[in-house]
């Protein structure tokens, strides 16, 4: 990840994201840009099975909606963060949120899942999923494949450190959705 020392709003950042569609970005709260690199086929695929599997589960119970890695929520501390999985329950978008327009999402999703790539640091994963609990994110995955491990984090502010052999579940934030974390590892 690379930031600069300009801020960027949030109309810039979507000029740069439209124009750079291989590339994505973040904003910090601080409104400074932050560059990430694209995936590897690994961890692109991990995402992929994520996406598919937690938006197969919430279309079939009508849950709400699932989103991509290329999705920037507007987070309460000027952040936009783009997860690699985010779901939103149903009746939390706003009306006409799909029509219109194409901008970031200005709400905090229920449940986020980041999968750690071979580039990014354990302690920045950690440090943006905290960010994440701390703007209201009631469930967050992290899963770190180099350490074939998952860190769960609740809306309590409890941390969970699971090993790869443990089934993942969406709590009361995805009632009945479960997947095995080596799935993703």
């Amino acid at each position: 990840m690379v930031s600069s020392l300009y801020t960027i709003t949030d109309q810039e950042l979507m000029e740069i994201s439209s124009q750079n569609p291989n590339l994505r970005f973040e904003r910090n709260a601080d409104g400074t840009l932050v560059t990430m690199a694209p995936t590897g086929g690994i961890s692109g695929n991990r995402e992929a099975k994520a996406i598919a599997y937690l938006g197969i589960w919430v279309e079939r119970e009508n849950l709400g909606e699932v989103f991509a890695s290329s999705t920037g929520f507007k987070l309460p501390n000027g952040a936009i963060r783009s997860p690699d999985v985010a779901f939103v329950a149903q009746g939390r978008l706003p009306v006409g949120w799909d029509e219109g327009e194409d901008e970031f999402l200005n709400l905090v999703p229920d449940f986020v899942i980041e999968i750690r790539s071979k580039t990014d640091s354990l302690k920045k994963c950690q440090e943006k999923m905290t960010e994440y609990i701390e703007n209201g994110v009631r469930l967050g995955w992290l899963i770190d494949r180099q350490n074939q491990q998952a860190w769960v984090y609740r809306a309590d502010g409890s941390i969970t450190q699971y090993p790869a052999t443990a089934t993942l579940t969406g709590e009361e934030i995805v009632p009945g959705f479960t997947i095995a974390l080596n799935s993703l590892i």
